[in-house]
């Protein structure tokens, strides 16, 4: 029997360079101190797989104007209400007289909207495959209850498109751990595309330790043998196909469209945006493209391509911290910066 973690922490082959792209993959690699187990030869690189982190700042912006617009609340999931725009954040703006509301899920709007029905409540629909999903639940639930006063700002990304623009405008990555909860609902076939026209393997993967090790052992040796494939290693919750129920909710309600994401500028069919038919449950979603760093010195647009590690950044661990972030990246408990700082992650 092979011992991965002695394989992972002896090699000396050609250096590798994996990206996790989910957010929550990134905060589990710290958590369990997985870099320290492995050789100085294998790299790990963040990349946008954190909704938060990839989110521009005009839709932040638009949030904002939507808050202090009569009779509108503004309803959101923690981390989103301390993400700074171009100037401020909700947290700013709620301190002024805003209307802004946590909640804990998308469908907490349906109660709301029916206790208050002369206010109308916009959410902060953020996310990728996996919550769209939510998203779509929560229109289909308040079409059924004829609930009208509910609306969605949507900044919705899907990772295929995503993907391929790393590897073709960032390049230098060697292999993928796939995103574990985004492919309970895609599948993991949807990897094979890429996979083949990259050259690359992709790793569906889990969040535990061992799990995380093992995918990483499996990506090593399959760069090492040069072969671009998909291993399906979360066969538990993920299958080849995915969650076709989940998927025609979500193509029920959502059709695709260009999405613009921090740091990467405008990538074409890279989002999904409410069907025409549905464009009344709409809050002013579509353009909203433009992208402006709060803070000159901030790195999020580099942190989140993998082009840069978070403590390369000036503001990282000095001005910049959870309490006092300067980018979306320290904000959100999946964002690269915020999981190098609370673990003290060097590498």
């Amino acid at each position: 029997m092979i011992d991965y973690r002695a394989y992972l922490k002896e090699y000396d082959g050609p250096p590798v360079r994996i990206m996790e792209i989910c957010g929550t993959h990134t905060a589990a690699i710290s958590h369990n101190g997985i870099p320290s187990l492995l050789s100085p030869k294998i790299q790990l690189i963040s990349g946008p797989g954190c909704p938060v982190c990839v989110t521009v700042t005009e839709y932040i912006d638009r949030l904002i104007e939507l808050s202090l617009t009569k009779d509108t609340v503004v309803a959101t999931f923690g981390d989103m209400i301390r993400v700074t725009g171009s100037r401020q954040s909700l947290q700013d703006v709620k301190a002024d007289g805003a209307q802004v509301r946590m909640v804990y899920s998308p469908l907490d709007m349906l109660r709301l909207a029916q206790e208050e029905p002369s206010k109308t409540f916009v959410f902060a629909a953020v996310g990728f495959e996996t919550t769209i999903a939510v998203y779509a639940a929560l229109l289909d639930e308040a079409i059924r209850q004829n609930i009208r006063n509910i609306r969605l700002l949507t900044s919705l990304k899907t990772m295929p498109r995503v993907i391929d623009w790393v590897c073709t405008m960032q390049g230098g990555i060697d292999g993928f751990l796939a995103p574990g909860h985004v492919s309970v609902i895609t599948g993991s076939d949807m990897y094979e595309p890429l996979a083949k026209k990259h050259g690359v393997p992709f790793a569906v993967a889990g969040f535990e330790g061992e799990q995380l090790l093992m995918a990483l052992y499996a990506l090593v040796r399959t760069i090492e043998r040069g072969e671009g494939r998909v291993m399906n290693l979360y066969p538990s919750v993920v299958s080849a196909k995915g969650n076709e129920t989940a998927q025609h909710m979500i193509s029920k309600y959502f059709t695709v469209c260009d999405a613009a994401w921090r740091g990467m500028g405008v990538v074409p069919d890279s989002g999904m945006v409410l069907r025409r038919e549905f464009e009344g449950y709409d809050a002013g979603s579509q353009f909203l493209y433009s992208d402006h760093s709060h803070h000159p010195k901030c790195r999020c647009a580099k942190v989140i391509t993998g082009a840069e590690k978070p403590n390369d950044c000036a503001l990282f661990g000095t001005l910049c911290t959870p309490e006092t972030p300067q980018g979306a990246c320290m904000v959100s408990t999946e964002g690269s910066c915020f999981s190098y700082f609370v673990n003290r992650r060097k590498a």
